[in-house]
């Protein structure tokens, strides 16, 4: 619940605080006083639009707080919850909402103290406050916030059908989808298929072996340098050890060893070179043996060359086209292969995408017979009681209808994705079911209903929108209702109702009513006036609360335009008697 609202630089208020409490509290002042900036304020607490053009002349910047009563209940616990997970904090039960507008169009806004992004602040306070204004009267015009009313009414069974449905919905709706495009595509994987199938064969045909690029350059590059290699094998064994007694380096290394070997005797030192030369010897005739295997091994072979060739050509028209490796070529073999096997089980898929298809649509057609029933059944009930309370708000002989339709599909095509088979019938469906809710109203007796668009006038619309919102009531678990001159159009008798149903609407909720009515605002537990005041150049407003005395006057103001009118002021006070004594 609302417990205060203080304005800042919004309009023509210079800055106001607005007690709030439970019950009905009705704001009312003169034309161009400020009554609507109340409402702005509100829309600004919501999270609605900020207009800069709303900050007062002169100022730097508008500024709204509202301080919530975090009751204990579903819708207190909730917003608690929201407003913890927004950073925000709850203290002694009250949390402080607020919102800035600069005049260059910067706009701020805060929840429990912690800083948040406006759509966190919609979010956080959407679930407290339901505002009803003139352009409401139109929005029930349209058929989908008809239904949600109905559904709003039907409470829980419906609820529970619409998100069964719902949850179907999107399952049909993606498994069509995924259907559709892969029956669309499926040309294109056909052609797919037979290119990675022909890739394949090729790999298959050549039998690649990893690093077999690598080890067939090298052999390739010894064949075709047979003889160089050799010969120069051939000059390196001749040097190590020469089979024509020319120098060579063992016989070099073995003279020098035989003369540090004849001083071993005189110098332990020379003794340890010739040592070391003993081992250069051994291993200058293992060395001396490998080149001369090595050249025996090192022969011309132009068949294997020829061979080598010709497979590196075969390996290297794979990595032309499939990888920059033998081994990028084979991976790209296994992955092809499971590609293959997918797109090769295409028709497959295709039957069962049609399978589950089917099968979502005959749950959702369970569903949408269910749906139907109840909001056929849900329907009723609202009509009944809305038009009780018309009669109740001085429409005695208006009887409100509510119709649970369906748009039925004579001849439905092949991939026809937006109807759907209940029973017998085709019928278009969406997110919402297979229903399109009207109300309709005969507003007198004997004469045909008609859709509120046509067969209701601005104050018929007021009235039947009250009465709708009183009728969903007990099914709102909103704690604060705001009506935003909802009464036009509506005088004498009716107005007098209005009232009447407001308080009404106040004993389980809070209900903040701007009127201009005095036949509303007499039924007010607590009566705000907006007052304008002006120095000659800048005007003002500011809201004050009323007593019993203030009250007459003001309502002998909005009576009769003059405030201390004997007349007036009689007049006031039997329309404060008389409100007292409806609402006891």
């Amino acid at each position: 619940m609302l417990e205060e609202i203080r304005i800042d630089s919004l309009g023509v208020i210079d800055s106001s605080t607005l007690e709030l409490g439970p019950g009905l509290t009705v704001i009312t002042g003169e034309t161009g006083a400020g009554k609507t900036m109340v409402v702005t304020a509100l829309g600004l607490l919501l999270g609605g639009r900020a207009d800069s053009g709303a900050v007062r002349r002169g100022a730097r910047r508008a500024r709204v707080e509202g301080i919530v009563v975090v009751e204990g209940h579903d819708v207190g616990e909730r917003f608690a919850a929201a407003v913890d997970e927004a950073g925000g904090v709850v203290e002694d039960d009250r949390v402080v909402l607020a919102r800035t507008l600069a005049a260059e169009g910067r706009s701020r806004a805060f929840v429990g103290g912690a800083a948040v992004p406006v759509a966190t602040l919609a979010d956080v306070a959407e679930p407290l406050v339901a505002v009803h204004g003139q352009s409401d009267q139109h929005r029930l015009l349209q058929p989908r916030a008809q239904r949600r009313a109905l559904d709003r009414f039907a409470g829980a069974p419906v609820a529970r059908l619409l998100a069964r449905w719902r949850e179907q919905h999107d399952a049909l709706v993606s498994c069509e989808r995924e259907l559709d495009e892969v029956v669309a595509t499926a040309r294109e994987r056909a052609r797919e298929a037979d290119l990675l199938r022909f890739g394949l064969q090729e790999v298959e045909a050549v039998a690649p072996e990893p690093g077999e690029d690598a080890s067939l350059a090298r052999e390739e590059t010894r064949l075709g340098s047979a003889d160089t290699l050799r010969a120069a094998a051939e000059l390196a064994r001749e040097a190590l050890s020469s089979e024509t007694g020319a120098p060579d380096a063992l016989a070099t290394t073995a003279a020098a060893r035989t003369q540090l070997e004849a001083v071993r005797g005189q110098d332990p030192e020379a003794g340890e070179l010739a040592d070391r030369l003993a081992e250069v010897t051994y291993l200058l005739s293992d060395v001396a043996a490998d080149v001369a295997s090595y050249a025996a091994r090192v022969d011309t072979d132009p068949a294997r060359l020829a061979a080598v060739s010709e497979r590196r050509a075969a390996l290297t028209a794979l990595t032309r086209k499939y990888g920059e490796s033998v081994e990028e070529v084979l991976a790209w073999a296994e992955r092809s292969a499971a590609r293959l096997l997918e797109l090769d089980g295409t028709d497959d898929a295709i039957e069962e995408l049609r399978r589950r298809s089917a099968a979502l649509r005959e749950q959702l057609a369970d569903t949408a017979a269910a749906l139907t029933a109840a909001r056929a059944e849900a329907a009723e009930r609202l009509a009944r009681e809305v038009s009780e309370e018309l009669t109740l708000l001085a429409m005695p002989h208006a009887e409100l209808g509510v119709a649970v339709r369906q748009h039925e599909v004579t001849t439905p095509t092949a991939g026809d994705h937006g109807a759907l088979k209940v029973g017998e019938r085709w019928l278009r469906f969406g997110r919402s079911g297979t229903d399109e809710v009207e109300l309709l109203l005969a507003a007198n007796t004997g004469s045909e209903p008609r859709p509120l668009g046509k067969g209701a006038s601005g104050g018929e619309l007021s009235r039947v929108m009250l009465a709708l919102e009183v009728a969903l009531a007990g099914t709102s678990p909103v704690p604060t209702f705001v009506f935003d001159e909802v009464d036009a159009g509506v005088g004498g008798k009716a107005a007098v109702e209005v009232g009447r149903r407001l308080a009404r609407l106040a004993r389980d909720a809070q209900v903040l009513v701007v009127t201009h009515l005095p036949q509303v605002a007499a039924f007010a537990d607590r009566h705000v006036v907006v007052a304008k005041a002006s120095d000659g150049s800048v005007t003002t407003s500011g809201l004050t609360v009323l007593d019993d005395g203030e009250r007459e006057r003001e309502l002998s103001r909005m009576l009769a335009g003059m405030e201390d009118s004997d007349t007036a002021l009689a007049h006031a006070r039997e329309l404060l008697d008389a409100a007292r004594a409806a609402a006891g």
